[in-house]
């Protein structure tokens, strides 16, 4: 009953992972592969968080 009022951390996970591939596309776009690459990077890594959290679920 009490997790009802619990956020999901997956949901926030998968929110900031979202952000992370939208500014990965704009510096692709706007030429900057270093930093596409290093953005790209970090949503990999929330990704396999969320990916670890769905298992132990």
């Amino acid at each position: 009953m009490f997790n009802l009022f619990k956020k999901n951390p997956i949901k926030k996970l998968e929110k900031a992972y979202l952000v992370k591939l939208e500014q990965a596309m704009h510096a692709q776009r706007k030429g900057d592969i270093k930093s596409y690459s290093m953005i790209t990077e970090e949503a990999e890594k929330i990704q396999e968080q969320m990916s670890a959290l769905q298992q132990s679920e």
